[in-house]
């Protein structure tokens, strides 16, 4: 017998929320019984959908007369941990947006809970669905240790965009928004602890507070010697140049993604550019007698990729497969909490100036 599509609720309705919107209404295993947020954008987005869903202000209220099975979290960072309690506490499974919380100890308070209380819970890290993202992982974890790792993701934004960066910059800085994706590769790519980060940061604008800053790199160094580094930036200051590199290399060789069209002009903010890979790029270091390169680079096609869309259905059937399966997300959960821990440490080595130890942080 089929089992019952699972009621799900949305709360936030901006891009991400409604992006998983959009997936629930193309997947079997969910209905969208409900749309939770403060302002007009659920109306917005309800006008997006193809079915009549009930539209809530306040997700207690919302549970309650929807009897949803299952909440999807998708609103502004400094919110996500107290809406995961709130939603967990009335028995539901929550997909929450990266990140699970504002500190490590909101994020293993969240964890804990979905644990007692015998509910699923998965951290929207998308790159994890992305069949050529993983495939870039395994190249790397064939390069020899120690591994290099150099990512960044500099976004050039204005209007709406910028907009939406200031109100993220209350919650997070750019390192730690969107550094929690690319430090969950890193931890993939070398299967090693983190061990410690030193970072620098600097604020570019007089629009956003004078503790906050929209530049920031980090570099991260792992128990089993490689290190990576980490850069992101907001605003409409930021360089169209080089904003887009994803490139490892370890004794032998390098693997890099090369994503033309996705990393060429006026792309920096483009979201929907911003887990194209287009190609990856694998070079060899062995030399024979003469000094000269045994091995031509190849050069490997990523022809039908998932688009953004798709990567969410992905996202959301994992989290489908997650309840009716009864998967075991230990290493799932403890993983977004590593994660989170480097690039807040990251956070604190620019306000402090100094290396940050990630024992410190756990």
């Amino acid at each position: 017998m089929a089992n019952k599509p699972l009621r799900v609720l949305v709360v936030g309705c901006g891009n991400m929320g409604a992006a998983h919107s959009l997936a629930y209404q193309h997947l079997d295993d969910f209905t969208l019984c409900g749309l939770v947020a403060r302002g007009e954008s659920k109306t917005h987005l309800k006008a997006q959908l193809s079915a009549d869903i009930p539209l809530f202000d306040d997700l207690h209220k919302a549970i309650k007369q929807t009897r949803a099975d299952a909440v999807c979290i998708a609103t502004w960072p400094d919110s996500h941990e107290e809406l995961a309690l709130i939603a967990l506490a009335a028995g539901c499974h929550v997909f929450l947006e990266k990140p699970l919380a504002t500190t490590v100890s909101g994020a293993k308070r969240v964890v804990a809970t979905a644990n007692l209380a015998g509910k699923k819970l998965v951290v929207g890290y998308i790159l994890r669905h992305h069949p050529a993202w993983q495939q870039f992982i395994q190249f790397a974890q064939e390069l020899g240790k120690p591994l290099v790792m150099r990512m960044n993701l500099n976004q050039q934004s204005s209007g709406r965009a910028w907009h939406t960066h200031k109100m993220l910059m209350q919650s997070l800085s750019p390192i730690v928004d969107c550094g929690v994706h690319y430090l969950d590769v890193m931890c993939q790519m070398t299967q090693s602890s983190p061990r410690s980060v030193s970072a620098i940061g600097v604020r570019l604008s007089e629009e956003i507070a004078a503790d906050q800053f929209n530049y920031g790199q980090l570099q991260v160094r792992f128990d089993d010697g490689s290190v990576g580094w980490y850069e992101a930036g907001w605003g409409p200051m930021m360089s169209q140049t080089a904003f887009f590199i994803k490139d490892v290399i370890g004794p032998q060789g390098s693997v890099s993604i090369v994503a033309r069209e996705a990393g060429g002009e006026g792309q920096s903010a483009n979201v929907e550019a911003h887990t194209r890979t287009e190609f990856l790029r694998v070079h060899h270091s062995q030399l024979n007698a003469q000094g000269e390169f045994v091995y031509q680079d190849e050069w490997i096609t990523a022809q039908g990729e998932p688009d953004h869309f798709a990567l969410c259905q992905l996202e959301q059937q994992f989290f489908a497969n997650a309840i009716l399966e009864d998967s075991d997300l230990t290493l799932h959960q403890q993983q977004a909490i590593d994660s989170l821990a480097v690039v807040l440490a990251a956070d604190l080595a620019v306000r402090e100036q100094r290396m940050v130890l990630i024992k410190e942080m756990l």
